[in-house]
């Protein structure tokens, strides 16, 4: 992303972006200032991986992706642990929340059932195997951009930092090791962006 003189940043709106009040525009998305301001770095032994296990519903899911975890459930299995093969069994690769909106299925409505415990950590199925080569895509984009959120509106999609109590234990360790939120998530913001926006 961009920095201005006043918040540390070098460089001078163009064509491809400028200031919006307290948001950015680069290309289509409408950046907010906190996630080139705000300070994130997850600390897993603190936080034990607690956004794999808590909240409302499973991980949003794009059409893509939903699809790639059913094409490629025969893959992710070994990865997977028992109580989260039953529930995809019992509920399918990804199901619909409340709104309509793809998601992962849960474990008795609380962790993802893609979750995978190593020391006590919640940790993605989906990244391991990846990262192992045994698929050749990432955990879902929403899990690799958090904390950024990301609304996709007609003419723009409007990009976010998300505030969660349980990750109290990364914006200490992002502002001890002075690591922006849009650094933190470069790799996700360039998975979702290119290379040439970021």
């Amino acid at each position: 992303p961009y920095r201005t003189e006043n918040n540390g940043y070098e460089a001078t709106p163009g064509d491809d972006w400028k200031f919006l009040g307290i948001m950015i525009e680069i290309g289509k998305a409408l950046v907010s200032f906190e996630v080139l301001q705000e300070k994130f770095c997850c600390n897993l032994p603190a936080c034990k991986g607690a956004c794999c296990v808590y909240g409302d519903a499973g991980a949003p899911l794009s059409i893509e992706e939903a699809e790639d975890l059913d094409d490629y459930q025969d893959e992710l299995s070994p990865y997977i642990c028992a109580e989260g093969l039953m529930s995809i069994i019992e509920n399918g690769a990804f199901v619909r929340d409340i709104d309509g909106e793809l998601v992962t299925p849960l474990i008795n409505n609380k962790e993802c059932a893609y979750v995978v415990y190593g020391n006590g950590i919640a940790c993605c199925a989906i990244e391991k195997a990846f990262r192992e080569g045994a698929i050749q895509f990432n955990k879902p984009l929403s899990c690799h951009l958090y904390p950024i959120r990301i609304k996709t509106f007609e003419d723009y999609d409007a990009v976010n930092y998300d505030v969660w109590e349980i990750c109290n234990p990364a914006r200490v360790a992002g502002k001890k090791n002075e690591v922006p939120v849009y650094q933190f998530v470069k790799e996700a913001l360039i998975r979702k962006y290119g290379k040439e926006w970021f």
